[in-house]
């Protein structure tokens, strides 16, 4: 049986290809799915040593809210 991975959410085709890790369709499918949402995030390089002490407090920031969103 083929699955339908158009029609599935990003959430339950991840939880497909974790099962299915053989699958190159369904990785496909969702690495298509993960660029067309946009979900990536871009950072601005650090400009000092405290910029980069404080990029772990950043990072956790936006995965708290990453989270929140789903």
């Amino acid at each position: 049986m083929k699955s339908d991975f158009q029609a599935m959410s990003r959430k339950e085709l991840r939880a497909y290809i974790l099962q299915h890790r053989d699958d190159d369709e369904a990785f496909y499918a969702y690495m298509d799915k993960v660029q067309a949402e946009g979900t990536w995030i871009e950072f601005p390089a650090p400009k000092s040593i405290d910029d980069l002490k404080h990029f772990p407090e950043l990072l956790e920031k936006q995965r708290q809210k990453r989270r929140e969103e789903e």
